[in-house]
């Protein structure tokens, strides 16, 4: 089964999904749609309890993960052998933090964990859990290589914030992210990085999104298509 928030992303989500399984060989029982400000998922859980498939792929912002996860849990479908699966979203690494064990046995994809084996990341780790407080997420990451991108650009480009030359000097560049390795496209300007496989598990008494397979050097599959 299917179970996403009612909006455009998680449309999205359901519809990428959905092509691709069903083109590999896979069948879908239902696709549930949940509204985007839902505090109560217990009767959409319970339809796809009662459906008994093998697994729920979800889309739900990461805001609301702990709460849809608290009430698959409670609804017993994690003792029934249905096993969640979808995009990183639903194991926020800064949430996932505060989850207790309602989070364990989950399979994502994504483009970054907290727990991800480099040196570079566990210093970015240290360093941002010890200024903010809290554990640093995709968001996180995504905003330290937002702004690393902008600075070596300006390095390159001599300090010329002009859009045309800025954007061309991003184009191929390629660093070593907390993420893992990077680059932008320089055909496209797309980013290219890693996407990992990732099952929470508890490591050292805390529950982490622990990679387990990597897909290297992924682009935007739309725009390679086009």
């Amino acid at each position: 089964m299917t179970l996403v928030s009612d909006f455009a992303p998680g449309q999205e989500s359901e519809a990428t999904f959905k092509n691709r399984y069903l083109a590999a060989g896979g069948s879908i029982a239902e696709y549930l749609r949940v509204p985007l400000q839902n505090p109560d998922f217990a009767p959409f859980l319970q339809r796809a309890r009662d459906a008994a498939p093998q697994a729920i792929f979800a889309f739900i912002p990461s805001a609301q993960a702990n709460t849809f996860v608290k009430q698959f849990v409670e609804r017993g479908l994690d003792k029934a052998g249905i096993k969640l699966i979808g995009p990183g979203d639903i194991s926020d690494d800064e949430l996932l933090a505060s989850s207790g064990d309602t989070m364990l046995g989950t399979v994502t994809a994504h483009f970054y964990s907290a727990a991800h084996p480099s040196a570079i990341n566990r210093a970015f780790v240290e360093a941002y859990q010890k200024q903010n407080g809290t554990r640093a997420n995709f968001m996180v990451v995504s905003g330290y290589d937002g702004m690393h991108l902008i600075y070596e650009a300006l390095k390159k480009s001599g300090g010329s914030t002009d859009g045309k030359t800025l954007v061309a000097a991003m184009k191929g560049m390629a660093w070593e992210s907390p993420r893992g390795p990077m680059s932008i496209d320089p055909e496209t300007g797309d980013v290219v990085h890693n996407i990992y496989i990732r099952k929470v598990e508890k490591v050292s008494g805390e529950p982490e999104n622990v990679e387990f397979a990597t897909f290297e050097a992924v682009k935007d599959f739309r725009t390679a298509q086009r």
